[in-house]
């Protein structure tokens, strides 16, 4: 990109209107979401107990566990657990 093209796309970001509130709580959420993904991933593959507890009951599980089960938190789950 040349100076000139740095300075339009500036220039454009500068006119846009800032993003929906809802979308930079999301956005500043997500890291914590996917750590807490993967430790639940990773605990249900070394703890057979825990795991069958979440194949037989994730929401419940998870909130004895302390994890908010959100809808798209339990979709991801389903689809990353091994299913036994």
């Amino acid at each position: 990109m040349t100076l000139r093209d740095e300075e339009r796309v500036g220039g454009l970001l500068r006119v846009l209107r800032p993003a929906p509130e809802g979308w930079v709580r999301a956005a500043q959420e997500l890291p914590a979401a996917r750590r807490s993904l993967d430790e639940i991933v990773a605990r249900a593959e070394a703890d057979l107990e825990f795991r069958k507890a979440l194949v037989a009951d994730l929401e419940a599980t998870l909130e004895l566990e302390g994890y908010e089960p959100r809808p798209r938190v339990l979709d991801e789950l389903r689809r990353r657990l091994p299913q036994d």
